[in-house]
């Protein structure tokens, strides 16, 4: 059976299963979506330029998609801008922020069996370090905002 979330009245979201995996999967499954996150919560961006200028080079239609459907899912929240009104501010909601432990543990997977950055291995290091203190330290900076 086949169910469809409507999370705004332009972005619907299909969900294939009550898999708990497979659902999160129908938000997040994606490596844009991901990105984006990963943007917004290592990299200090937070407009659609800053996320344009990361190294995958996202289409401008494909960011354009997931930041809708990112906050249509609950996971980005826009504002306005606190520099330029022309501009829009995501960030991470708390169901966003609640996702930062996965994000530590593919990074920690990643260190443990692929080539990374070297800034990308520091914080696997500090992860594999102190993770709980890691994962409150970053999400308390993105709370303050």
């Amino acid at each position: 059976m086949q169910v469809e979330l409507y999370f705004c009245v332009v972005k619907k979201i299909r969900k294939r299963s009550d898999c708990p995996i497979s659902s999160a999967l129908d938000i997040v499954g994606d490596k844009w979506s991901l990105l984006v996150i990963r943007d917004i919560a290592f990299a200090g961006k937070n407009t659609y330029n800053e996320f344009l200028k990361s190294d995958e080079m996202i289409a401008t239609n494909v960011l354009a998609d997931r930041l809708a459907m990112l906050e249509a899912a609950g996971i980005l929240a826009k504002e306005e801008h606190p520099a330029s009104r022309a501009k829009i501010f995501y960030r991470l909601s708390k169901q966003g922020v609640d996702l930062l432990p996965v994000l530590a543990e593919m990074i920690l997977w990643s260190d443990k069996y692929l080539l990374i950055s070297p800034k990308a291995r520091q914080l696997a290091k500090q992860l594999r370090k102190d993770k709980d203190t890691t994962i409150k330290q970053i999400s308390a900076a993105l709370k303050r905002g």
